[in-house]
């Protein structure tokens, strides 16, 4: 099976990916993380070279959406 992947959002450092990651793989939702090579190598945190984006399954993109909405508002219900 062929699996679309879309951008969900542009984030600065690979921290703030991975945290966005863990939390949606916890909500079963699929991810995968780019990065400018440069930017990984040299492991920065700041400017374009830092930046990483975030994929979802097209399918899921709305779910993924929501939850991203809900941790940056602040209010994510973390019993779930």
């Amino acid at each position: 099976m062929n699996v679309n992947f879309t951008l969900l959002e542009s984030v600065s450092g690979s921290m703030q990916a991975q945290i966005i990651r863990s939390l949606l793989e916890s909500r079963d939702i699929g991810v995968m993380l780019s990065q400018e090579s440069a930017g990984a190598v040299f492991g920065l945190g700041v400017g374009p070279l830092a930046e990483v984006d975030v994929l979802v399954p097209q399918s899921q993109l709305d779910e993924a959406r929501a939850i991203l909405d809900e941790y940056y508002s602040g209010s994510l219900d973390v019993d779930e």
